[in-house]
């Protein structure tokens, strides 16, 4: 069974000691109101045709922000898939960029000097031995950082995830696997690509594994934080399975009424983990009412502004797909580009 501390109801055991202070918790908590808002702004704008595809957290709030607070974003990575935005955020991305990544404009998806992150990466699972080269490398370079890497269980059957689990597992690479069991890959339900679960694979690559509850931000944090202990001390990898629920359709291209059971889809609303972090905090006296609605307001504004910066900025330029791709760029690059110029001239 998944580790669980925060129960649905909100309630924790007793004698429980949050491993936060009220400042960060309300932080993790405004984060994920934010990341509801910003699934429910993009979609009307991708309605509006003023987005393109978008992929909502919605359901997976406590998975992506549990892990991304226990990371140090002056020293640790993270590398994404593609529905990671709360994490992205809180490591120092910003919603501009974001919206302008949707927009298809590629400043989007290009990282600011001093932001410790890779792009958003659609190809499944591709990413991932990208992030164990990188923890690697930060070992050689004698830095003490820890890459956390995001993906969903669709992408554990592709080979890309049995190659960098394997390179991991030898080389004691400082890098987390958080294995986001949502499960759906797209349509295919987890039961019928997967029999078991994933935790127990690390077994086999030689470093440990460990299943929680996806929709509780405690144990989420608690199993991040001691994968980060592990591989900042040497200890190598750990494979978190955060066992959650995609509550959304996979992209704004998906209608999950055609294969989600409307039953199966409320016992899982019922497990929300923003209502849950939500009843803690309300339980504990860190959150009023009237703190909520001043989030609420705050993130109204923020999301508005991050919107009218990226619209007047537009969707980029065709050219740009050259840009920060070579140094000395060799004659054929600048052929083709001068021939696209020309050609939209």
């Amino acid at each position: 069974m998944p580790t669980q501390i925060l129960a649905p109801d909100g309630t924790v055991p007793d004698g429980y000691q949050a491993p936060l202070g009220r400042a960060d918790l309300l932080s993790a908590y405004r984060s994920m109101l934010l990341s509801r808002r910003v699934d429910e702004r993009a979609f009307n704008l991708q309605r509006q045709g003023r987005l393109g595809v978008f992929s909502p957290v919605n359901g997976q709030e406590a998975s992506v922000i549990g892990s991304a607070f226990a990371l140090d974003p002056t020293r640790d990575w993270v590398v994404p898939q593609y529905r990671e935005l709360p994490a992205m955020l809180h490591h120092g991305y910003s919603l501009e960029r974001f919206l302008l990544y949707c927009m298809g404009n590629p400043e989007g998806n290009r990282m600011p000097d001093g932001v410790n992150l890779l792009p958003i990466q659609i190809s499944l699972a591709t990413q991932l031995p990208h992030a164990v080269g990188l923890a690697w490398g930060l070992r050689h370079q004698g830095r003490d950082g820890v890459v956390c890497v995001y993906f969903g269980d669709g992408a554990s059957s592709e080979g890309d995830f049995h190659e960098a689990c394997n390179l991991a597992g030898v080389q004691r690479a400082p890098v987390i696997f958080l294995l986001q069991n949502n499960r759906w890959a797209i349509s295919t339900p987890v039961s019928k690509q997967t029999a078991g679960s994933f935790a127990p694979r690390a077994a086999g690559y030689g470093f440990p594994g460990e299943l929680v509850d996806g929709n509780d931000f405690f144990a989420v944090y608690e199993a991040t934080a001691r994968a980060v202990t592990r591989a900042r001390t040497g200890e190598g990898p750990t494979l978190i399975e955060s066992r959650t629920y995609r509550m959304g359709p996979h992209n704004t291209a998906d209608d999950p009424t055609r294969y989600v059971d409307p039953a199966e889809l409320e016992v899982h609303r019922a497990l929300d983990p923003v209502v849950r972090l939500r009843g803690f905090l309300l339980d504990a006296d860190l959150l009023s009412d009237e703190l909520e609605q001043r989030m609420r307001a705050e993130i109204e504004e923020e999301l508005a502004a991050a919107v009218a910066a990226a619209e007047a900025r537009g969707a980029g330029r065709s050219e740009q797909i050259f840009d920060h791709v070579y140094a000395d760029p060799p004659l054929r690059f600048l052929d083709q580009r001068r021939a696209l110029t020309d050609e939209e001239q």
